[in-house]
């Protein structure tokens, strides 16, 4: 079927709203928009659906929310009777519709006699994956787009140990999906009668008290916070998201006295009225913040993203001024500091092992392996890391202290199987206090660190490509690289050549291939002879290439010379 003929279907079903149809009448003559609408479905992967909101077969909205959960609840259904028993988690966050998607995604679960919970209201993405473990459940749903621009939302699926889907469970629903129709398929039970029934169960206090229980116990030092409780000064905000209430609580039950939050980011508000993008990893969005923290005397600042799964950090450096920490560095401080706590408190396990991911800098290997505790790679997510953790524990061959990825994301405790900023806020609040104890900031911190173990920069560059056009060229890119393997990058020879895909290496001189570890994953990674690593990947969520540049050299100067170097050879990468 043509797009333009399934645009007519879309137009001519009955099961499109009054105010649907007039979206689509909208743009009646309009080919492009016609084509970027209904060209193909939004894809279903590991991470479930992300996409811009709007009525199409490539849009967000309730048709397509159906039809992924009528997919998802027959993959459940065919685990058999016990599986079903167990149910299904839901959460939301505090996008446009994200609340109304959740309901129709409860609907049709409830529809198909899979029994639900569902938060009451919006909660952190976190929460979500302590209650699929809490409460024993098959699978969960969390309606966000996390960090994406207000224009999109999304759909991520989970399984019974609180990750992400594996593989095998995402390919078996998009499977369902090709088989099902979109608008007749779907099992819709009213949501009140479903609810009177006990089919649909709210969620609410008694699973927050139970989530910051677990949060509270991952508490090092409360001798640090309690030190400096009376002038340590910091700023939080939420960009408008699902941390606004968790965050502030679990910095209050730390001990924190002066936690200040930016009042106009703490409105819950999908539209991120104050910021061009509620990204952490985006400096120009904590202005607020700054500005806050200019006024208050803090030189601390924390904020997490609309799902607050993630969380960045800004601090003062030498000058005064406030700095980006980024997620690389402050991943290498708070293994730093977890592992030194953890030694000071005698509870650091026998066997520890760091997390990390392929793209994540080299120099949270060199923390870890100095202070004796094992450092292992997975793919970027953090259901690679559920994987690896479960596996190595499960062995008896170590015990996960903590896990992280340069994209602010960060998993402690064994309570959570996801990025989980409300537990990493407590920490970088109590890594912040015992700091100050000693008379330090995180900047101070961090450049200690580099003098301790050595200088390392990175720098991650995304090469957007949208639309339809952008698609071939992503995976023509991809296919160049493969096609002509490459010696050199910006006059700097290659020595090793990974590629994910096939999990073969190539030795450059010799030519040599060794099989790797980790195979199955569409990215590419180059060692050059300046110890600068290079990886390239298409992104599982948006339409862009991105590009790690991870560097060492013997002073933050050359650091940044080969960051500047490679930057400029993968900007031209797009070309």
């Amino acid at each position: 079927m043509s797009y333009q003929e399934t645009y007519e279907k879309w137009l001519n079903s009955s099961a499109l709203s009054t105010e649907e149809k007039s979206e689509l009448h909208a743009i009646t003559g309009d080919d492009k928009e016609i084509e970027s609408r209904f060209y193909g479905p939004l894809e279903f992967g590991t991470a479930g659906l992300r996409g811009i909101m709007g009525v199409g077969l490539n849009r967000m909205n309730i048709h397509v929310i159906r039809h992924a959960t009528q997919a998802f609840a027959q993959v459940i259904l065919a685990e058999g009777g016990e599986a079903v028993r167990k149910g299904v988690a839901i959460c939301f966050d505090c996008r446009h519709h994200s609340k109304e998607f959740a309901r129709e995604a409860a609907r049709v679960m409830a529809g198909n006699g899979i029994p639900v919970r569902i938060f009451e209201s919006l909660r952190p993405t976190p929460e979500l994956s302590f209650a699929i473990r809490k409460y024993g459940c098959i699978a969960g749903i969390n309606v966000t787009a996390s960090h994406n621009p207000k224009e999109y939302n999304g759909y991520k699926v989970y399984w019974a140990d609180g990750a992400q889907l594996p593989p095998h469970h995402a390919d078996a629903i998009a499977k369902k999906m090709g088989e099902l129709d979109l608008f007749s398929s779907p099992k819709l039970a009213d949501f009140d009668a479903a609810r009177a029934k006990g089919m649909i169960t709210l969620m609410g206090q008694e699973t927050d008290e139970a989530f910051l229980e677990q949060v509270m116990a991952q508490v090092n030092d409360r001798a640090a916070v309690e030190k400096v409780a009376d002038t340590f000064q910091m700023i939080y905000t939420p960009f408008h998201g699902t941390g606004y209430q968790l965050i502030p609580e679990v910095l209050h039950r730390l001990g924190m006295k002066h936690v200040t939050c930016v009042p106009e980011q703490m409105v819950i508000d999908g539209d991120f009225p104050t910021v061009a993008s509620p990204n952490p990893e985006n400096p120009e969005g904590f202005y607020l913040a700054v500005d806050l923290a200019r006024r208050n005397g803090a030189d601390f600042i924390l904020g997490s993203d609309p799902d607050a799964d993630r969380v960045g950090i800004m601090v003062k450096n030498h000058a005064g001024e406030f700095v980006t920490i980024s997620g690389n560095q402050t991943g290498v401080l708070l293994l730093d500091y977890l592992i030194g706590a953890k030694k000071r408190a005698g509870t650091l396990p026998d066997h520890p092992v760091a997390l990390k991911t392929i793209v994540t800098t080299e120099m949270a290997r060199k923390v870890a392996e100095t202070n004796g505790v094992t450092c292992c790679d997975t793919f970027t997510g953090f259901k690679f890391m559920a994987e690896k953790k479960n596996e190595l524990e499960a062995a008896g061959t170590g015990k996960v202290i903590f896990s992280y990825e340069e994209s602010y994301g960060y998993m402690i405790g064994d309570y959570v199987r996801d990025k989980d900023a409300v537990t990493a806020s407590l920490l970088l609040a109590e890594m912040a206090a015992w700091y100050a104890g000693q008379g330090m900031t995180l900047y101070d911190a961090l450049m200690a660190l580099y003098e301790k173990y050595g200088w390392y920069g990175e720098r991650t560059l995304n090469l957007v490509m949208p639309g339809l056009d952008g698609l071939v060229k992503m995976k023509n890119l991809m296919a160049d690289l493969r096609k002509k393997p490459l010696s050199e990058v910006a006059g700097v020879p290659v020595t090793m050549r990974k590629d994910y895909s096939t999990g073969m290496q190539q030795d450059v001189a010799s030519g040599a291939e060794t099989k790797m570890e980790l195979a199955g994953s569409n990215v590419l990674k180059y060692s050059l002879t300046d110890g600068t690593d290079l990886v390239v990947r298409p992104s599982g969520t948006e339409p862009k290439i991105k590009v790690y540049i991870l560097a060492k050299g013997c002073s933050k100067a050359a650091c940044d010379e080969k960051v500047q170097r490679y930057a400029a050879w993968a900007e031209a990468l797009k070309r």
